[in-house]
């Protein structure tokens, strides 16, 4: 990724239920959600994301898992992250722990 023209945009499109992440005009890959309402605060839960094969190997996958948490950050959404990837980014990245309803930490691993 060299110039602007390589670098990933993201997009939600809630039509899809999905976060998106486009190389050109390549869909390169994807983060599946549901959005619901639980005990009056609004929930993301990250089902499962997918990097299109062409695009593998290039570290786009943590550009999704940035973008879709900075993403329910800003729009005050918690967050489930029920897909392994985004899971283990997480626990990696524990400034984004905090998005996760205290009271389900323990079941992601997150405490």
């Amino acid at each position: 990724m060299d110039s602007a023209a390589d670098m990933p945009v993201m997009t939600d499109n809630p039509a899809a239920s999905r976060y998106e992440m486009h190389m050109g005009s390549e869909l390169a890959g994807f983060i599946d959600y549901q959005l619901r309402h639980d005990h009056g605060a609004e929930v993301i839960s990250l089902i499962h994301t997918e990097v299109e094969p062409a695009f593998q190997g290039a570290h786009l996958a943590t550009h999704l898992a940035r973008f879709s948490l900075d993403d329910a950050r800003a729009r005050g959404l918690s967050v489930l992250p029920f897909c392994p990837y985004i899971n283990s980014w997480i626990k990696k990245h524990p400034e984004y722990t905090e998005l996760v309803p205290e009271d389900r930490q323990v079941e992601f691993g997150l405490s």
